[in-house]
């Protein structure tokens, strides 16, 4: 559920987000950000266009 939820943020948003903003925009703990972006990341889904920044894969 989490993992839908920080892609829709990251989907909505117009730049890079760092995973403690994604946290507050989806309302979510920043740890369950951080195991919903390595599972994102995994599946190809988001990228870093730099470190610690993440954004949805073109």
């Amino acid at each position: 559920m989490s993992v839908e939820l920080v892609f829709k943020v990251l989907k909505e948003a117009s730049r890079p987000l760092k995973s403690a903003e994604i946290a507050e925009l989806a309302g979510l703990d920043k740890k369950e950000v951080d195991k919903a972006i390595k599972k994102l990341k995994k599946e190809g889904k988001i990228v870093s266009p730099k470190r610690c920044y993440y954004a949805p894969a073109e």
